[in-house]
């Protein structure tokens, strides 16, 4: 399991499963709905794969890790010298930039569209690949103007934007990790997150839009550096217009550093184990705790489970993951995950009741998307809302549904496949966690017969089993730890 870390356990992690009481619904959940036959005879990835892997788990791995560009080529798979901590890929080098985005272009793909960008008051952009590169070393360069190294850290608190993505991928080039704060935490969370990465820069913007409204968040960065003296610039992207406090010592406006810079960008290739970013968990107790993950086995696993889980066509897909990028869905399937396969994505900044309940399917329905993955708890709203609201829209162009961030019950994963997919489209219910980095359990759309409520089984390349206090594996139907291998 290439989860990139180098700071977590890579053989077992442990996390409580639900309790037999509440498993008892699910163990009577007897409904099956095989993989249409379409999509079955021409999945990615078919039933073969858990067989390879199983025969051969570094090897498989080792096979995902080629769909990547190198500068230069891993001869080693997993380095277990250091047990408990893995290193993936260890010793080869490459530019996740490179891999989300130059490659395409060099492919002759530069006039793929890379991001269909819906801004919440109806505004839009399309971002080809090409475009994007360009804006990428625009950025990558003004980073480097403004005096980050590889290894300075930068943080990101931006609404759902394309300079968003753009910073992302352009601290990724530079080799700078990024960490990503989401938009709506307050002052005091975003100093504690700036002070413990220790972040030199910050990219911001005046504000965003939300619920028909500017919603600001300079004030909040404002408010952050002044208790984060090593902040040497903040970086503010101009989204709504409104007016900002101004702080000329450190303060610089995106668009004139960025505008001002060569759209040419030689990226560097690091070491697979470099770090790629530090996402901050939400934390049950205590203070908020920092996951970093590295590059290779990271990119190695988000763009596989990408691919597989999605059944990704990037020719003729339009992918639509509806998180935000401030948690690690957005990091693995709105930004890595997706632009290293090459696919084409809807970006939505706002909310989906603005201005009307039904903004959602008639995003689907303006831009033909074929794969959505979104929430249970946006699933269970939109069954409250009733369901002449999709009905409305013409959604036959959805393929693949996928579910992610918590448990999805039976119930609204059977509203979700009869009103959004049209009793047609194969659900992929994901488990994972910000540890994880990508999915980790899930269905695959060509091979599964799916189960209303349930995650089901680990994907090839993961083992998974539930064990008690003492460690001793349970029966099944009995609840326990889920640990990874």
């Amino acid at each position: 399991m290439p989860c990139g870390r180098t700071n977590t356990r890579a053989d077992k992690g442990r996390w409580r499963v639900s309790s037999n009481e509440s498993l008892a619904n699910l163990l009577k959940e007897e409904r099956r709905f095989t993989p249409p036959e379409t999509l079955a005879a021409s999945a990615n990835v078919t039933a073969q794969a858990y067989d390879q892997a199983a025969a051969d788990r570094l090897g498989f791995w080792a096979e995902q890790a080629r769909r990547l560009s190198w500068a230069t080529e891993p001869q080693q798979t997993l380095d277990w010298s250091n047990a408990p901590f893995a290193k993936w890929f260890a010793d080869g080098e490459l530019n996740v930039a490179y891999n989300c985005v130059d490659r395409h272009v060099e492919a002759g793909l530069g006039d793929r569209v890379a991001l269909h960008f819906e801004g919440e008051p109806g505004d839009t952009r399309t971002v080809t690949y090409a475009e994007l590169k360009d804006e990428v070393s625009r950025a990558a360069n003004a980073l480097t103007e403004l005096g980050v190294r590889a290894g300075d850290r930068v943080a990101v608190y931006l609404p759902m934007i394309p300079e968003a993505v753009i910073a992302m991928l352009a601290c990724a080039r530079i080799g700078a990790p990024h960490s990503v704060v989401f938009g709506g935490f307050s002052a005091d969370a975003v100093a504690s997150r700036i002070q413990d990465a220790d972040a030199k820069v910050v990219i911001t913007a005046d504000g965003g839009w939300r619920r028909g409204k500017p919603s600001a968040l300079k004030p909040a960065i404002d408010q952050a550096v002044a208790s984060c003296p090593q902040v040497e610039h903040v970086l503010v992207v101009r989204r709504t217009g409104q007016d900002v406090a101004w702080d000329e010592s450190h303060d610089v406006w995106w668009h004139e550093v960025t505008g001002r810079q060569s759209t040419e960008h030689e990226p560097q290739a690091f070491s697979a184990e470099h770090p790629l970013f530090i996402l901050y968990t939400s934390g049950t107790t205590g203070k908020p705790k920092g996951i970093l993950h590295t590059s290779g086995g990271y990119l190695t696993q988000a763009a596989f489970t990408h691919h597989a889980v999605f059944d990704l066509k990037p020719e003729t897909d339009v992918y639509w993951c509806t998180a935000d990028i401030g948690w690690v869905t957005g990091h693995s399937y709105i930004v890595y995950g997706p632009l290293a396969n090459g696919a084409t994505q809807v970006l939505y900044e706002g909310t989906p009741d603005t201005p009307h309940q039904g903004r959602f399917w008639e995003i689907v329905q303006k831009y033909g998307v074929s794969i959505l993955y979104t929430a249970p708890t946006a699933i269970r709203t939109f069954m409250k809302w009733g369901d002449d609201i999709p009905a409305k829209f013409d959604l036959s162009s959805l393929r693949v549904l996928g579910s992610v961030g918590e448990p999805i019950n039976p119930e609204a994963w059977m509203w979700y496949r009869k009103n959004i997919g049209g009793d047609r489209c194969p659900i992929v219910d994901t488990w994972w966690q910000t540890e994880t980095g990508a999915m980790m359990i899930s269905p695959l759309p060509g091979v599964t017969a799916t189960k209303p409520g349930s995650a089901q089984t680990p994907l090839p390349g993961i083992a998974a089993t539930v064990v008690d206090d003492e460690g001793r594996e349970v029966p099944n139907g009995s609840g326990g730890y889920l640990v990874l291998t």
